[in-house]
């Protein structure tokens, strides 16, 4: 029985590869999947007739599957393990007696024998002997060490003293550094939770898919300031976490809301105000809502001298107003008297869309100072009443960067929506898409612009804070420089006062064939400091098995794919990296003393497919999102479908790993480690502890004690990790998502505390949650 059973397995097993396999040869690719398919038919027939010579056909595809699997891909064990372990389970099952006995000969008394194990054995104890050798090597981390010397100009940015956190990443400078380092390198492992906060906003049944928790809180004095997804405003003691006050916002619910985010409040402490006088100190909120509202950070009272009785409309001169398709996500930057702030517009939504204008408000008053409308970037006196910005101009839902000596501010800047559709774009749309801006922060006039990706067809938008930092460069000079990470991983290195490159960048051909109507760039930028990945082959199609391995190179061939910056297509084109980015807006941290970089590199194939106008269905609740599913483009002639270039079982196709840490030594420009980092815990229905190397979105930060904080990877985890050479130092379990940067500072007591907000992502899936944590030594 057991070996009719085997026979008819194996029959199937022979049909789906087999059938699968002529159709990836059909269409251009390996042959080793119709080569199974046969083999395991020869090898059921053969069974069926009671025959020795099934074990001697299943040893030549235990033979050939370990061959080519060295050959395509060496010994990295995630990836040899679903190319063979199907195939060596079954050569397991096929030594049995159960399946030998009737395959034997009978000897001169008529008594019949096993068939001998060893044609078989020896070529699968060979296979396993590779796969044990295999899980001892590590063939994608790259090891090595970061200079300790303190060789750096230590300007940090802004007048924060060094147990404070006053703007998102700390000072206007944006490094995501901390001059403290009472928690350092040798003692970290010693770190212990202290206090734990909910705030009480939880994700609601009827929240946007993409509701997260992305807060970085501010340390002024004795207080922590923080806002939530539904936009309330939340101050702490920074000892204790115990709760002050809380303002509601009360910015509603609306489904046409992209994102439902909060990344950060501004503080402000206004010098010129008298002893005693309400809104001395402020905290500013912006809401999903489109208002940006001042509060006393002594209470959380609204400051009523502020704007229209203490807010301010951010939808005023907007020619289109769609309720939920403009508001800020991030944290205005607050310097030299004024508010600067940008906004988010809903991607791929409408062709009627809100203007991308950054805007200058009097940081007392809401009175509008200035506004730098890329669409009519010569004008920046204020708009007059009556008039409207430019529609759809590309803007900017990131976070600023200020340099206040220089009296410039820097503006990450996305594309024009729709995204993936460069038919008319102006001029100046072209100009500005998908780059950084330095505007003179006293009139918003323009100073430079340096673009990263030509004629955006990717929604390859800027998408992280500018870091900024003082060089000294090999020969002594110090230069005023500007770090900024892109989604499609390169970090670009810029002089800060001119825009001109200090790591070297060039121009390199770019993959063409749009459809009619558009085109595309003939090069593009790329950084001689890259985290770009090598071009997808079909080797590196993945799955836990044979069978959604064989499915993913199925699909690899039906896209169309000419490495980075193939177009979007009609038939559905492979986008690496994908939309989340190589980086994303956790940007990176700068230690300007050491001048360092540390962040986290991710890879993630995405797939974009162009729908014709009049194939678009009605409208339905789940066509709406950004990075998934059907985006409409109302009014364009195209909508696109977009998603995670997926398997049938829903993980990647791509091999992993798909998340690094990284270090680099930016006065040489080079990377001196990229280590996998984070486990499948919290990817599987199994808490399985596997290394392998996941994706993330989130930021770091790094202390002068030599130790960088990360959550952001899908396990939850907060961890620590020595900068020199980015190994693991200590690790917290989180009660949801880590999706958020997190921050360090000291109390009156000089104790120094990390605190981390734990509250999931929605467009990964993470364990929502309304969590901030913090942590000391004992």
């Amino acid at each position: 029985m057991a070996i009719v059973l085997t026979s008819l397995l194996f029959v199937l097993i022979g049909l789906a590869l087999g059938g699968g396999g002529l159709w990836l040869v059909l269409l251009g690719g390996n042959f080793f999947y119709l080569f199974a398919g046969i083999m395991f038919l020869l090898t059921a027939a053969l069974l069926l007739k009671r025959k020795a010579a099934a074990l001697w056909v299943y040893a030549v595809l235990v033979i050939a599957a370990l061959a080519w699997a060295i050959y395509e891909v060496g010994f990295d064990w995630w990836q040899l393990g679903p190319r063979g372990g199907l195939i060596i389970l079954l050569g397991l099952w096929l030594l049995t007696p159960w399946i030998r006995r009737p395959l034997g000969f009978s000897g001169t008394t008529g008594t019949p024998y096993p068939a001998s194990p060893w044609p078989l054995a020896i070529p699968v104890l060979a296979a396993i002997a590779v796969a044990g050798y295999s899980m001892t090597t590590n063939p994608h981390d790259q090891n090595g060490s970061l200079p300790t010397a303190m060789t750096g100009t230590p300007t940090f940015g802004g007048t924060v003293t060094d147990g404070e956190w006053h703007q998102y990443g700390r000072t206007p400078f944006g490094q995501r550094y901390s001059p403290l380092d009472q928690v350092n390198a040798s003692n970290v492992k010693a770190l212990k939770e202290v206090w734990r906060y909910q705030t009480g906003d939880v994700k609601r049944p009827d929240d946007v898919g993409e509701t997260t928790y992305q807060v970085t809180p501010l340390k002024v004095g004795d207080t922590l300031y923080l806002c939530t997804p539904h936009n309330w405003a939340i101050a702490l003691d920074a000892k204790t976490g115990k709760e002050k006050w809380k303002f509601d916002a009360n910015s509603g619910m609306n489904p046409d809301r992209q994102h439902q985010t909060c990344r950060g409040v501004t503080y402000y402490h206004d010098t010129a105000a008298t002893g005693g006088a309400p809104c001395v100190d402020r905290v500013y909120l912006p809401t999903s809502d489109a208002r940006l509202i001042a509060l006393d950070a002594l209470d959380g009272k609204v400051c009523t001298d502020f704007a229209d009785q203490g807010t301010l409309r951010l939808e005023k001169g907007m020619k289109y107003n769609p309720s939920g398709y403009y508001y800020s996500t991030s944290p205005p930057v607050a310097i030299d008297g004024k508010l600067i702030i940008g906004g988010a517009v809903n991607d791929n939504y409408s062709t009627k869309e809100q203007s991308g204008v950054i805007r200058a408000f009097d940081i007392r008053t809401g009175e509008l100072v200035w506004n730098w409308d890329s669409g009519n970037p010569d004008v920046t006196t204020p708009l007059p009443e009556g008039q409207t910005y430019t529609t759809n101009s590309p803007n900017s839902w990131s976070v600023l960067s200020a340099d206040e000596g220089l009296g410039l501010i820097y503006v990450p800047l996305g594309n024009q929506v729709p995204d993936q559709l460069g038919m008319g774009r102006s001029a100046n749309v072209e100009k500005f898409s998908s780059s950084v801006v330095a505007l003179d922060m006293k009139t918003g006039q323009l100073k430079w612009v340096q673009q990263f990706v030509h004629h955006d067809l990717w929604d390859m938008d800027v998408p992280a804070q500018p870091v900024l930092f003082d060089m000294k460069k090999a020969d002594g000079t110090v230069v005023p420089a500007l770090v900024a990470p892109t989604k499609q991983g390169d970090i670009y290195v810029l002089d800060r006062r001119t825009g001109e490159a200090i790591i070297p960048f060039k121009e390199i051909p770019a993959p063409q064939g749009t459809i009619p109507e558009d085109r595309a760039a003939p090069t593009q930028p790329i950084s001689d400091l890259t985290f770009s990945p090598p071009p997808l082959q079909e080797k590196n199609m993945w799955g836990v098995s044979l069978f959604d391995q064989l499915a993913c190179r199925i699909q690899f061939h039906r896209y169309k794919y000419e490495g980075r910056y193939t177009p979007p297509s009609l038939e559905g084109s492979i986008i690496y990296p994908g939309n989340f980015g190589t980086f994303n807006w956790g940007s990176v941290a700068v230690d300007p003393e050491r001048q360092i970089m540390f962040g986290m590199p991710t890879y993630l194939a995405f797939t974009s497919r162009l729908v014709p106008a009049a194939d678009i269905p009605p409208k339905g609740q789940d066509e709406k999102g950004s990075e998934q599913g059907l985006n409409r483009n109302d009014g364009a002639p195209y909508g696109v479908f977009m998603g995670p270039f997926l398997g049938p079982l829903g993980i990647p196709c791509q091999a992993p790993p798909w998340g690094y840490v990284a270090g680099v030594d930016l006065v040489t420009g080079k990377t001196a480690y990229k280590l996998k980092n984070g486990t499948v815990r919290d990817m599987t229905p199994l808490p399985l502890p596997f290394k392998v190397g996941v994706p993330g979105i989130g930021g770091p930060v790094i202390t002068r004690g030599g130790v960088a904080f990360l959550g952001a990877a899908v396990d939850n985890y907060l961890r620590a990790y020595d900068v020199t050479d980015g190994k693991e130092l200590w690790q917290a379990r989180l009660p949801a998502g880590g999706q958020s940067t997190p921050m360090t500072y000291t109390t009156s007591d000089n104790k120094q505390y990390v605190v981390m907000v734990a509250g999931g992502h929605g467009s990964i899936g993470t364990k929502p949650g309304d969590y901030v944590i913090g942590y000391t030594l004992p």
